[in-house]
């Protein structure tokens, strides 16, 4: 049996021959990791996040609602807060909540599926399953750009549709930025 085969040599392979190489299961890393990254991912700053909230809480203010506005990057995680005056204590958490599940799921937050009949089981299962991570009340909004998630946008303390409202000024906010 032919060993170079099976386990073929692959020191001294370069960026420019990686295609010439054999097929292995686990191809090993190059000096510099050429293949093995991505590169020029696009992130939301917190100059952004702020011009975002900005935006949001104009839009709150201009409907007269005061309201929680949650601004998180594309892993979840939190990047500016605001709880305008008179906005409720509840919903403190579920702005977050809301802007979370946007920004993982990278779809707006609401019933699931989003259709005309949502099949309530799933909807209410989504947040059992998840320790509460996501949500299936409306609020929260994926911040895209040039197709890739950037972050999420939740808002809490309207109605429902307040709170798309005020989080859709957000969004239109960081399309102006762009």
């Amino acid at each position: 049996m032919n060993h170079r085969l099976l386990f073929p040599d692959t020191r001294n392979l370069t960026p420019e021959t990686w295609h010439l190489k054999p097929a292995l299961a686990f191809p090993r890393p190059l000096p510099n990791n050429v293949l093995m990254l991505t590169r020029n991912n696009i992130r939301l700053t917190l100059e952004g996040a702020r011009a975002i909230l900005s935006a949001a809480e104009n839009k709150a203010r201009g409907i007269n609602v005061p309201q929680n506005i949650a601004l998180v990057d594309e892993g979840g995680h939190l990047l500016v807060f605001a709880r305008m005056d008179g906005a409720k204590l509840s919903s403190v958490e579920v702005a977050l909540t809301k802007a979370r599940a946007a920004a993982l799921r990278r779809t707006a937050t609401g019933p699931v599926p989003s259709s005309a009949e949502p099949s309530v089981l799933l909807s209410l299962g989504l947040p059992l399953a998840t320790g509460g991570k996501l949500t299936c009340i409306r609020g929260g909004l994926p911040l895209i750009v040039d197709g890739q998630c950037v972050g999420g946008i939740g808002v809490s303390a309207g109605t429902e549709e307040e709170d798309v409202q005020v989080a859709q000024a957000g969004v239109e906010a960081l399309a102006k930025l762009v």
